[in-house]
């Protein structure tokens, strides 16, 4: 079972008169998943903005729908904002099996400190931020934790490949994707440009004066 949970009522406002909705606090919400009737649900705003922070899209939650004897795991699938960003618009929930393995793209987090980077003139490079696996919805992680205490020298580098896993979980990125790699950094030497002082200017020859 989830342990996170949120209570949704079935909705019958729909299209622009979910305004309304949205002023009184509650958040026009939508559920699918494969094989499953879709239902349109509202949720309390402030509840929902809060399993958001707590969930984001890859940790499981249970759906409490009034209707409902059992709760649905779901997963958060997409939220609408405003231009601004403050305001919760839409969000869509996706209802699994959990007998059903999903694919995801999991966050990778970072981890202790690389020894290498104790050094000035160092620079850590991050490039790639999240790994795309498949699992059961109950073995999917919120994140992939890269440790990086394995750093030791400049240049060394840590691969798809060196992240354990649990053998439930099948990745498929490429494993010989870097992740992250300790390298110099680059310095830049500004060289002045050479200023030329300006040429001396050759005084002008005075006028002969004719002898009277």
């Amino acid at each position: 079972m989830a342990d996170l949970t949120i209570q949704a009522t079935k909705r019958d406002i729909l299209g622009k008169k979910t305004r309304f909705l949205r002023r009184q606090g509650i958040t026009p919400t939508h559920l699918f998943g494969h094989g499953l009737e879709s239902l349109h649900l509202q949720c309390d705003t402030a509840k929902l903005k809060r399993i958001i922070a707590q969930a984001g899209t890859t940790r499981l939650i249970a759906l409490e729908i009034d209707a409902d004897e059992q709760p649905r795991s779901v997963f958060i699938r997409e939220i609408q904002r405003d231009a601004i960003g403050e305001q919760l618009l839409h969000v869509d929930f996706y209802q699994v099996r959990k007998r059903e393995k999903i694919k995801a793209d999991i966050p990778i987090v970072l981890v202790s400190e690389a020894p290498a980077m104790q050094l000035k003139g160092r620079m850590l490079t991050h490039t790639l931020t999240s790994l795309s696996i498949e699992c059961l919805p109950d073995k999917l992680p919120p994140q992939i934790e890269v440790d990086l205490s394995p750093l030791e020298k400049v240049e060394q580098a840590i691969y798809v490949r060196d992240i354990i896993l649990s053998p439930d979980i099948t990745v498929f990125t490429d494993p010989d994707q870097m992740v992250v790699k300790v390298s110099e950094a680059r310095v830049v030497e500004e060289v002045a440009a050479e200023v030329e002082a300006p040429a001396e200017e050759t005084p002008a020859e005075e006028p002969e004066q004719k002898q009277r």
